[in-house]
């Protein structure tokens, strides 16, 4: 009889539905020599008769066994698996769940290549009820890369972090041998079962494929056992899990991992339950603080070097008991950024409470003067705002009242206050937000106390079914102070609040009632919802057809209705009002539109002759362009538009100038009446514009319309006469439209390298000390371009390095910072905390060039603006056959010019960074060069050349 090569186990209960889906997944495997054995934990429903069924179509590749009575948990379930399973493998699958095609396969190459006991690969939570489609990886920077353990010893985050048993293959024979079991009538049975199966493997293997899909419902009627943190029992479980764990790690004498463990307690699993303590009873918490306090006496103490300034208060506070105090701490932490304590000051310093503060450690967990909230200005901090009553008339009027932290008494007692209570929906379909005044706002000590009456059913007036939830607001103005803050719940019992009644603008068949809500992070929101008669059968019809054949019906129909209202916002129409009504409107002297990398930055030579201006005195009005939902960072001096906003467009359209480093939208023709300057972003190694092949084969169109945009150019900034032949001849500039000035944005790098020529001294600065970077050690900045796949689509950021060895290695002389493309992000893992350090959501990289002792790139055109300081450089060209010879090509050969080491390998790079002072004087001569022929015109004065020629002596 052939023996599978993988057995995987499907557990299932009460699933008839989707048990077939997870066992197709499995039949359909890349992997021929897989059988599935399926488990029904006794369900009430027909999984086992649809379990059965799968077994009669496929003979000998499905088998079906259920257990005699229900046992409540994975465990038993799966362990029955285990016991049938024939497979040299085994792998555990979830009925609602499915594998990723090549899963089995990628897992058992991976196991019979290195012989170890466990393969793991990346788990992919797909949110299914997301109507954008996201999916979230599991901890990837565990998986960043293939590598192979001896032992558990030599990456204690794989236990500590991924504690899931359904991403991992395990040798079947291992487990019989070790005796391997999920505890049976206790609930997070995969921590315990995982951290046995890492303690036990004599070799354990990590691949960075996506192996298992997580599917995840967040609104599912039904908890599941981890979502339902309500129940006590739940976290008695939890903690008898942890204690388990704990025992096993200690009697291996795993003292490192067990304080890494720690570390991840107090910032995930007690800030899960600490986020849904202002839902619940008196004797919920008291019991919840023995079981928390009692398993808190026995964490290690490094572990709270580990944690969040808000984490260990929380952790403190809960020890003490401090419900109040506790409890907005937990708000603080669910909701980021919010400060929802008026703090207390003491002897020149500042702490979250008032309270325990004659205990020395108390003041110091307690403590959060570092943390600045005593200095940021009143208008960048998000204030807390807690209800404190509810009530309605059972129609269509509501009285709330609530309470917003005065942090410090920072909002005077003689500042003159005023309020709106704003209703706003969620997705904004061509609705406006309703606002309401408050008629009392006043002084109260640590909180500013408001009362509002709104009456929702003859004001607000919802499309109904697009805009389903609304959320509420405060929009505070406190003297010259405009605040907006978001109305969260707090200790308010909504139980007995009625729904209210609306008329919304579709018709009032579909939605009546406005019902209140809290959101999962406490905060207070409406949801449109069906009532009366004739509105549930609508809604209840509608509803059906969306899911039924006639849906495409019911849609084309809603959209017909709709589409009025939302072509109005659609780009199509926003290009067309642009060009026929806001251009008509006079151009506005001395208004100037900034935007750097299409809105998401405050940043680069945009930001240098902004700030060059305001130097200098010029009169002029400042609007800023940004992208996202909150613009942050950017001059409160300036008027912030959204991106495509219709405020954006009419300001384009008045502008008297447009200064940007990218480009203005394609579609958005530049009046003759406005100027515009392109400062561009870096000179060039790859071919660009009309000298790239893809540009070339749009056909005439195509290349049309390309050339339509960059002919809006009246002024095109270059560093080099590079620059002329390489970016001006792609984008086909005449020579009349180019300034050769430099770069802006490199004035501050120029500035830096005369002072530390003329003083012999490398000062640092403010970001330094920010960053906690220790001054004995050197700085390294590690700035990778990104990569594009051949359609153009930009690929996710992965590192081509272990950062955990860069810092094992090299962490005690260099603290290295990372900043990847704006286009990418990055996620490290918590061991490198303090060693390697992200940077990428800092705006402006040229604080980050200026503190950098040295750079590491592959391709980035960081690397001429790093060129100004003459500093060390190390190009890391990992995939430089690829990069270079791909469908755009480039300029020159980065190997000939590099003003540094050219690497290939991570173990070169490591090599090259431990000789990081002999590269320095070897490159010097090459570095000298590389400036010549790639910054010759950057002399730290092209803001200031840029303001006089435009802004003080009236040139264009």
């Amino acid at each position: 009889m052939h023996v599978p090569d993988v057995s995987v186990v499907v557990i299932v209960y009460n699933d008839a539905e989707r048990l077939p889906t997870a066992v197709r997944s499995v039949l359909d495997q890349t992997l021929a020599g897989v059988e599935v054995v399926i488990v029904d934990d006794c369900s009430k429903d027909r999984s086992f008769a649809i379990a059965q069924e799968l077994e009669a179509a496929h003979p000998g590749r499905v088998r079906a066994f259920r257990l005699p009575e229900n046992s409540g948990g994975c465990g038993a379930p799966r362990n029955h698996g285990i016991q049938q399973a024939t497979g040299t493998y085994v792998m555990f699958l979830d009925s609602d769940d499915v594998l990723e095609r090549n899963a089995c396969r990628n897992m058992l190459d991976a196991a019979e290549r290195t012989g170890s006991d466990l393969v793991a690969g990346m788990c992919v939570r797909v949110h299914l009820d997301n109507r954008f489609g996201k999916t979230t990886e599991w901890y990837p920077w565990i998986y960043s890369r293939t590598r192979t353990l001896e032992s558990i010893t030599e990456y204690p985050d794989l236990l500590v972090y991924d504690t899931l048993s359904t991403n991992k293959c395990y040798r079947r024979a291992f487990l019989l041998e070790q005796g391997l079991e999920f505890p049976v009538g206790i609930h997070y049975e995969d921590l315990l079962f995982s951290a046995q199966a890492y303690v036990a493997a004599s070799r354990i293997t990590l691949i960075p494929n996506q192996v298992y899909f997580w599917n995840v419902v967040e609104k599912a009627a039904a908890k599941s056992i981890s979502n339902r943190r309500h129940e006590i029992a739940n976290f008695v479980h939890r903690m008898e899990i942890h204690r388990r764990v704990d025992e096993l790690l200690a009697s291996k004498g795993h003292d490192q991992i067990k304080s890494a463990k720690d570390a991840k307690f107090l910032k995930h699993d007690l800030v899960l339950h600490l986020r849904d303590l202002r839902l619940l009873d008196d004797d919920y918490r008291q019991e919840f603080a023995r079981l928390a306090n009692g398993y808190l006496a026995g964490i290690d103490p490094v572990a709270y070097e580990h944690v969040t300034a808000l984490q260990a208060i929380c952790a403190y506070l809960l020890g003490q008991e401090d419900w109040e105090n506790l409890l907005s701490a937990a708000d603080s932490m669910t909701n980021k950024g919010r400060l929802s304590s008026p703090l207390a000051e003491r002897d020149g310093r500042v702490y979250w409470c008032a309270e325990h503060l004659d205990d020395a450690e108390a003041r110091r967990i307690l403590d959060v003067t570092d943390q600045g909230f005593h200095t940021t200005a009143l208008t960048s901090l998000a204030l807390g705002n807690r209800l404190t009553s509810y009530e309605d008339d059972g129609r269509g009027t509501v009285t709330m009242s609530g309470a917003v932290v005065n942090p410090l008494g920072r909002i005077g007692p003689d500042a003159e206050l005023s309020a709106e209570l704003e209703f706003r929906a969620r997705r904004q379909i061509g609705v406006r937000s309703f606002r309401f005044p408050v008629a009392t706002v006043r002084h109260a000590g640590d909180t500013i106390e408001w009362t509002a009456t709104a009456d929702i059913g003859s004001t607000v007036r919802p499309l109904g079914i697009i805009d389903a939830v609304w959320d509420v607001r405060l929009k505070l103005k406190a003297g010259g102070d405009r605040l907006s803050t978001r109305v969260s719940v707090g200790d308010v019992d909504l139980e007995s609040a009625t729904k209210l009644r609306v008329r919304p603008r579709l018709t009032r068949l579909v939605s009546d009632r406005f019902e209140p809500e809290i959101t999962k992070k406490g905060n207070l929101s409406y949801v449109l919802t069906a009532e009366g008669a004739a509105a549930v059968r609508t809604q209840n019809l509608i509803n059906n057809a969306m899911h039924g054949k006639a849906a495409g019906v019911v849609k084309r129909g809603l959209r017909k209705a709709l589409r009025a209202r939302r072509n109005i916002g659609s780009g199509e129409q926003k290009v067309k009002l642009y060009h026929e009504v806001f251009s008509k409107l006079p151009i506005k002297k001395g208004t100037v539109v900034f935007e750097s990398h299409m809105g998401k930055q405050y940043s680069d030579s945009p930001k240098a002759i902004y700030e060059e201006m305001v130097r200098q005195g010029v009169a002029f009005d400042a609007v800023w362009s940004y992208a996202g939902a909150r613009p942050t960072g950017f001059p409160k001096e300036a008027t912030l538009v959204k991106r495509w906003s219709w405020p954006y467009l009419r300001a384009l359209a008045q502008a008297e100038y447009w200064i940007d480093n990218q480009g203005f939208p394609l579609a958005l023709a530049k009046r003759p009446g406005t100027t515009y300057i392109q400062t561009w972003h870096g000179s060039a190694l790859k071919r660009m514009g009309f000298h790239e092949p893809r540009t070339k084969a749009q056909g005439r169109a195509g290349q049309a319309k390309f050339q339509k945009a960059v002919d809006r150019f009246d002024h095109f900034l270059i560093r080099s006469e590079h620059d002329a032949r390489t970016l001006a001849k792609g984008f086909r500039l005449r020579d009349e439209v180019l300034l050769r000035t430099g770069y802006p944005r490199n004035d501050a790098l120029v500035a830096a390298h005369r002072a530390e020529a003329d003083s012999g001294e490398r000062v640092r600065g403010p970001l330094a000390a920010e960053l906690g970077i220790d001054p004995a050690k050197k700085v390294l900045l590690y700035a990778p371009t990104f990569r594009a796949n051949a359609d153009g689509a930009v690929e996710g950021f992965a590192f081509p390095f272990d950062v955990e060895e860069f810092a094992e290695r090299l962490g005690d002389r260099f603290t290295l910072l990372v900043r990847t493309h704006y286009l990418n992000s990055v996620s490290l893992p918590p061991s490198v905390a303090g060693r390697v350090i992200d940077v990428s959501r800092r705006h402006d990289i040229t604080p980050l060039l200026e503190l950098a002792d040295g750079l590491i790139t592959d391709y980035s055109s960081v690397m001429f603006d790093y060129a100004v300081l003459d500093r060390p450089m190390v190009f890391f060209a990992y995939d430089y056959e690829k990069y270079t010879t791909d469908i755009r090509g480039t300029y020159f050969d980065l190997k000939e010019k590099a003003p540094g080491p050219v690497v290939a390998t991570a173990d070169e790079l490591l090599q090259a960074l431990g000789a990081f002072e002999e590269a320095d004087a070897k490159y010097a001569e090459s570095r000298a060069r590389f400036l010549a022929e790639f910054g010759e015109y950057d002399r730290g004065d092209a803001a200031r050349q840029i303001v006089e020629k435009f802004f003080t002596r009236g040139g264009k």
